[in-house]
């Protein structure tokens, strides 16, 4: 075992920036799994920082000095910001608290359901069955009231904490941006002069971290607004809520669309039960999760987040894992880190010794 060891080490760690990049990596997962919360406004910020330095960069080379594209991008990103804070979230939040107080009547329309399935299905359901449903709906009905009023007074220091997470991160992203070269020799003033390995790590993660983190916040408004719009023509209920949660479904590949159909579903089963307008709403949520996989995603993003299918929902069940919410919504800019660090870690090949015995 000694010996497998020895040759894995000379193999991977024969360099010294191997070692203190290995370090790094130790050191980061453990700061994730212990203060990953306190970090999030900071790493939030960080991917905002990229999405307003983008604009910088465009407005620079469209001839504006750099003061003036900064002064006129963080504008822009204070103004999307307030309108957002101020516009789009007490929007969602009046119909968060409505669709709470209505799904008791939900739960009662889903029940009546229930309760013709084995006149209608006898072979496929027993009276028995739908019984022992129909009390566990009921249970579940009589504790919903308490469970709500519970997590709504454990959830009064986390809205503290994110009022003041608002306040922080317009201030951090305005620091990141005034003084991102001075941070960065600051940063580099803590590793070793000669750094190679991590200078190509660093070159690859940030063209590709920048690519996804502005692709992806596009891809957020545009699938965020046709769902709305289409929600809206159709009728269906709820429609900014919905639409929000579509729209951020898309930081999640392949899960997040699955679970947010739940929510579509529902809502538009309940308002028209099985009806032409509620084939429309799925029809219509279909095809938008197809135009945005087939069209719009390989539009954005092309190769620039390389990663195969298992590789994302390993990293979403990982970094969802030891990080929660966060860990999910950061999995594949993480992972993309993963495969930059292992596409440049460097390996001193094996040279095989020919067996001179014949």
């Amino acid at each position: 075992m000694l010996e497998i060891f020895n040759k894995w080490y000379e193999r991977y760690l024969f360099e010294e920036e191997s070692v203190l990049l290995l370090v790094l990596i130790c050191l980061s997962l453990v700061l994730l799994a212990t203060i990953g919360d306190i970090l999030a406004p900071l790493l939030a910020s960080i991917v905002l920082a990229y999405l307003v330095q983008g604009v910088v960069n465009l407005l620079c080379r469209l001839g504006l000095p750099p003061w003036l594209g900064f002064f006129i991008a963080f504008t822009a990103f204070m103004g999307a910001f307030f309108a957002v804070l101020l516009g789009l979230l007490p929007l969602v939040w009046r119909q968060s608290i409505g669709l709470i107080t209505e799904v008791p009547r939900m739960i009662d329309q889903g029940r009546d359901l229930l309760e013709i399935l084995p006149g209608r299905y006898p072979e496929a359901f027993s009276q028995a069955q739908i019984d022992q449903v129909l009390a566990g709906i009921q249970g579940e009905i009589a504790g919903l009231g308490q469970k709500v009023v519970t997590m709504t007074l454990a959830r009064i220091p986390g809205f503290m904490t994110l009022s003041v997470y608002v306040v922080l991160v317009p201030i951090i992203v305005f620091f990141l941006l005034k003084d991102r070269a001075q941070i960065s020799r600051w940063l580099a003033a803590f590793l070793p002069e000669n750094r190679p390995l991590l200078n190509r790590i660093w070159a690859e993660m940030n063209v590709q971290f920048s690519n996804y983190a502005r692709g992806k916040m596009v891809e957020i408004i545009i699938v965020g607004a046709v769902s709305y719009v289409s929600f809206t023509g159709l009728g269906l209920r709820y429609a900014a809520l919905l639409g929000l949660l579509v729209g951020l479904s898309v930081i999640i590949p392949y899960i997040g669309a699955f679970i947010v159909t739940v929510p579509v579903a529902a809502v538009g089963l309940f308002q028209w039960g099985l009806t032409s307008e509620f084939y429309w709403v799925l029809a219509v949520y279909v095809v938008i999760q197809m135009l945005d996989g087939n069209v719009l995603v390989p539009l954005l993003f092309s190769e620039a987040v390389n990663l195969h299918p298992v590789a994302i929902i390993v990293a979403v069940l990982f970094f969802g894992g030891i990080w929660g919410l966060w860990g999910v919504f950061f999995a594949i800019p993480l992972a993309t880190l993963i495969k930059a660090v292992i596409n440049a870690w460097p390996k001193r090949e094996t040279v095989a010794i020919p067996n001179s015995a014949e």
